[in-house]
């Protein structure tokens, strides 16, 4: 299967949506930016959203 993530259903911390700001900003895809946050794809673009943030699509 996947990688698995150990640090399952933890809240975001605000050290977290800075940095999920900083890389989105930066044009970085979905998979790039839950990997630097060791953060499922899947919880990643859910706080992007609640955050309001546009995360680049990977061609």
């Amino acid at each position: 299967m996947g990688e698995r993530f150990e640090r399952h259903r933890q809240p975001w911390t605000a050290d977290e949506n800075t940095k999920l700001h900083t890389l989105a900003a930066k044009g970085m895809g979905l998979k790039a930016i839950a990997k630097a946050l060791t953060r499922s794809e899947e919880s990643t673009q859910a706080q992007a959203k609640v955050l309001k943030l546009k995360i680049a699509k990977m061609r």
